[in-house]
């Protein structure tokens, strides 16, 4: 599927992770050809394995390895757009308006915003990116 947008979803801060154990993540996830991560940072909930497991990530560790990966998963996003700039997209814009602008994702997930027009709501546009 050439141009697609592609996603990847990742845990930071899991029991037992280590600073080396991060930053292979971080490392890794840098260099695949992807387009954006959708971050987690975990949590305890009850009644799981996962809860009772040792080490403990402290939560303003878990916070800011968050932070890295998604400060990563921007640069990403920027690069993967970069790529169309220039080219024409197809855009399904959303019928809400924010403040006179309105939202969208092309045929391959860029978002784009734009000043609102009734007549674009839930209308497919062709879109100069």
């Amino acid at each position: 599927m050439p141009h697609c947008c592609i996603g990847v979803d990742v845990i930071v801060g899991f029991p037992g992770e280590t600073e080396e154990d991060f930053m292979d993540t971080f490392n890794f996830l840098h260099h695949l050809d992807i387009s954006y991560l959708h971050v987690f940072t975990y949590s305890e909930r009850d009644n799981t394995l996962a809860a009772a497991m040792k080490p403990v990530v402290p939560v303003h560790i878990r916070n800011e390895r968050n932070k890295i990966l998604r400060n990563l998963s921007y640069q990403k996003m920027q690069f993967f757009t970069n790529q169309f700039i220039g080219r024409e997209r197809m855009v399904l814009f959303e019928s809400v308006n924010k403040n006179g602008i309105m939202e969208g994702y092309t045929d391959n997930y860029i978002k784009i915003a734009a000043p609102y027009k009734k007549e674009w709501e839930n209308s497919i546009i062709q879109w100069t990116i």
